[in-house]
């Protein structure tokens, strides 16, 4: 059991994210097929390429996800979760930047973001519901882990 009121940390998440912002940038590389990234936005949908201002982009928070967690996952298994490839996406910096650490569905509370940037609401709706069956799987699939391993020392 994991203590369950162990402070937000970030290291093992940061670490890991690097690696996959790395791979993530080869793919779009080769998907530009000239040299310059090619991605679609998470939210607006619309193309990004390389030297546009993008940020790569957690759908579902570190922190948020780190807090859910943390009395059942190590560091490094929340790790994992948080960037488990259907949380990890890429975005336009103003609305990386805009939407800071909320929740997504907060921030299109405010209907001037929605106009402001663009965004696509069936697009996201569609990326939030990716990222939040990709963040269960991976838990469910740590927890079995954890539970079998439990089992065959039995």
């Amino acid at each position: 059991m994991q203590n369950p009121n162990r402070p937000y940390h970030r290291t093992e998440i940061d670490l890991l994210f690097t690696k996959i912002k790395a791979q993530m940038q080869k793919k779009a590389l080769v998907r530009g097929g000239d040299g310059r990234a090619l991605y679609t936005d998470c939210y607006t949908g619309k193309t990004l390429r390389g030297g546009d201002c993008y940020d790569y982009e957690h759908i579902r928070s570190a922190e948020d996800v780190f807090m859910t967690y943390r009395d059942r996952l190590t560091n490094v298994e929340i790790a994992e979760v948080v960037n488990c490839p259907e949380n990890v996406s890429v975005t336009l910096r103003t609305i990386n930047q805009s939407k800071g650490k909320r929740r997504m569905e907060d921030w299109l509370s405010n209907e001037i973001n929605v106009n402001v940037y663009n965004i696509d609401r069936k697009v996201t709706l569609e990326t939030l519901t990716k990222a939040d069956f990709g963040i269960l799987q991976k838990v469910n699939d740590l927890l079995s882990i954890k539970l079998n391993s439990k089992v065959e020392l039995l």
